[in-house]
């Protein structure tokens, strides 16, 4: 006996609820859904220099990445996954800069359903490392592409380098010639040029009593990270450049005094790279320069800071190294490669003279910033910031205003400022030095 049903036509609300969900499943499958659920980049970023290139690319959630390196020609290949070639990443192109180091440009498009693939063809081999980075400060997920040169630059060589004997002009004519070397010959001192060797070669002059004095200046943040923010815009990471490349001119016009820059351009340094790169130019002393936020906007003044090795001498000063500390994070630093020299930064407590000589030099800049600003604090603060943990290099940090305060705000972008703030730094530098010459070991002897 066979069943019979009887259909019933479905109701009307019952037949749209249907249809709204076919609608949906369709969406979802289709392209359109895909870029619905396609994850969204927020921004991207190049920053050029001759340490290395950064690329970042911000997404509002966590972008997933292949990379591989294809050589003749040489080039890194980046497949994006689940990303819309959209707007941003079309710019990402127009963003590469003719002078940069080590990328010749970048191509960018869709490579398969969901995968955008982007090409950077390079002007020679690199050593790349690419990571993400969570959230921090005012930044979603970021893949970082740091391209490095294969062969690291040695600062050292390129202080020498840029400042070697044969750079000295004597009797040129021309005025400040010889003023810009650290290697200048005093007139008492200066004596005519060799007879040429019979292979031509450039004699060199000798000055066995000539013992320079080597400065690392640090200007703070850079890149990815610019530091404290203005009530008009202004970064800290673009007055401390200025600031520290007005320095760096006047220190290597003295005639026994030379200065390296920890960074010369906008790009990201991390605190550790910092202090190790002060090491390996084997420097009389290292300069941070600064110029931060507090969280009220009547806070004003300039102040210098030392290591502590008991804690910091007052509360704000706690806050700021707290912040100063956080620097890596917002920069971004790769913690999936292990730093060969992170030992040799670590703090020696033992190291005494290390400290007591970086009260002497802070005590004397803080003197001479107070010609030319009000002081935050009439005595050297004292908290445990990252960057002055270099164990045999005395060190201080240079608070030159606060940034957020309006008033100094204006004062830091003003050129006039910047040179003052730079001279009264010089002088309290040369007047340590003159109580307390350098050690032997960075004694230059230069030999025919």
């Amino acid at each position: 006996m066979s069943e019979s049903r009887s259909i019933h036509p479905l109701n009307p609300s019952r037949r749209r609820l249907l249809k709204a969900g076919g609608a949906l499943m369709t969406l979802l499958v289709t392209p359109v859904g895909m870029a619905q659920s396609a994850a969204r980049i927020l921004a991207v970023r190049v920053w050029p220099s001759r340490d290395y290139t950064r690329i970042t690319l911000e997404g509002a959630d966590l972008l997933k990445y292949n990379f591989q390196i294809v050589k003749n020609p040489e080039r890194l290949v980046i497949d994006l996954e689940g990303v819309e070639f959209d707007s941003m990443l079309q710019s990402l192109p127009d963003k590469i800069s003719e002078t940069d180091p080590y990328i010749r440009l970048i191509r960018a498009g869709r490579n398969r359903p969901g995968v955008v693939r982007l090409v950077v063809e390079l002007k020679s081999e690199i050593s790349p490392q690419v990571f993400s980075l969570p959230p921090a400060g005012s930044y979603g997920h970021r893949l970082v592409l740091d391209l490095y040169p294969t062969v690291e630059a040695d600062p050292l060589m390129a202080l020498i380098e840029k400042r070697s004997p044969e750079d000295a002009v004597i009797g040129s004519g021309k005025p400040g010639a010889a003023e810009d070397n650290p290697f200048r010959i005093s007139r008492d001192s200066a004596r005519s040029p060799a007879t040429p060797a019979a292979n031509d070669r450039p004699a060199r002059i000798s000055r066995p009593s000539l013992q320079l004095i080597t400065i690392a200046l640090d200007p703070g943040h850079g890149g990815e990270d610019p530091g404290a923010i203005g009530a008009r815009g202004t970064y800290e990471k673009t007055v401390t450049l200025e600031i520290g490349r007005r320095l760096k001119a006047k220190i290597d016009a003295e005639p026994n005094m030379r200065a390296m820059l920890t960074r010369d351009a906008d790009f990201f340094v991390p605190l550790g790279q910092r202090v190790e790169k002060a090491r390996r130019v084997q420097a009389d002393l290292f300069v941070s320069i600064h110029a931060d936020a507090f969280i009220r906007p009547d806070a004003r003044g300039s102040s210098v800071f030392v290591l502590s090795d008991r804690g910091a001498t007052s509360t704000a000063a706690r806050w700021l190294a707290n912040k100063e500390n956080s620097a890596d994070l917002i920069g971004g630093v790769n913690l999936g490669v292990k730093d060969s020299h992170l030992a040799k930064t670590l703090l020696d407590l033992s190291q005494t003279a290390t400290l007591n000589d970086s009260m002497k030099v802070a005590k004397a800049v803080l003197s001479e910033l107070g010609g030319i600003n009000q002081l935050h604090k009439g005595s050297v603060e004292q908290a445990s910031f990252a960057v002055l943990k270099a164990p045999d290099i005395p060190s201080m940090l240079v608070e030159t205003a606060f940034i957020s305060n309006p008033e100094e705000e204006k004062r830091l972008t003003d050129d006039a400022y910047q040179d003052k703030m730079a001279d009264a730094m010089l002088r309290g530098i040369k007047r340590y030095f003159a109580k307390n010459p350098p050690l032997n070991r960075n004694k230059v002897a230069l030999k025919d």
